[in-house]
């Protein structure tokens, strides 16, 4: 069972990796949810995550998860020491705190820049991060952490890449700047216009050539004929 489950996350992160560019370390943000679920199934972060992702990860999280788990008082002690051990990111409420889970969202804005996974147990979250292109989820099922498949909107995401639908207007731009430089637009312009329709032959090229006839109307044949008999009575 352990070795189908490698197998299935070796896959899913051959496609963050090639789709999204997700390098070495990875950046896993957790909420409280995640820490709790974690402490209670007796599940070491630090020492499991990096093997099951394929590579080096760096945990942390942000201070609206720590205020958060200070806010709820001793249920969640134990999930707050977890997650003071983890690096905290720099948020953008650091004068007005946040929800955790309102927070890791904002952490992914933008196409998710900085390459973050998301690890929650928030329901509500996770349905939020899959409706985000190219954000990785980490939830506990089972006593075990699970890489989520790549979510439909990920995958249209890289759909619409393969398709040319997405290239931003000023690679576009650069493109075309690029071809006026290198002489090729003005090219690609004059092999546009020698291109000619193909038609049919020239009807005029078609028609019979008309045998001559000379002045007085006959063919020139008929005239020889006459002077070879004009020659004989005489």
């Amino acid at each position: 069972m352990g070795v189908t489950r490698q197998k299935h996350a070796k896959k899913i992160m051959g496609f963050y990796r090639h789709s999204f560019q997700f390098r070495e370390p990875f950046q896993v943000l957790l909420d409280g949810t995640f820490c709790q679920a974690a402490l209670r199934n007796k599940i070491q972060i630090r020492e499991q995550l990096p093997g099951y992702l394929g590579g080096a990860a760096q945990l942390c999280t942000t201070r609206c998860v720590i205020k958060e788990l200070e806010s709820l008082g001793k249920a969640l002690y134990g999930a707050k020491l977890i997650a003071q051990r983890f690096e905290v990111r720099k948020c953008s409420h650091l004068k007005d705190p946040v929800s955790g889970s309102t927070c890791l969202l904002s952490m992914t804005e933008d196409g998710n820049p900085h390459h973050f996974f998301i690890a929650t147990q928030d329901q509500d979250l996770s349905n939020k991060v899959k409706k985000k292109p190219g954000v990785p989820l980490l939830f506990i099922i089972q006593n075990t952490m699970v890489l989520d498949k790549p979510s439909p909107k990920s995958l249209a995401f890289v759909q619409k890449l393969q398709t040319n639908q997405l290239v931003p207007e000023y690679r576009k731009q650069s493109i075309v700047e690029l071809k006026e430089k290198e002489g090729l637009a003005k090219q690609e312009g004059e092999k546009r216009r020698k291109r000619k329709r193909a038609g049919g032959p020239n009807p005029l090229s078609c028609l019979k050539k008309k045998k001559k006839k000379t002045q007085d109307g006959q063919e020139p044949s008929a005239q020889k004929k006459k002077r070879r008999k004009r020659k004989r009575n005489r």
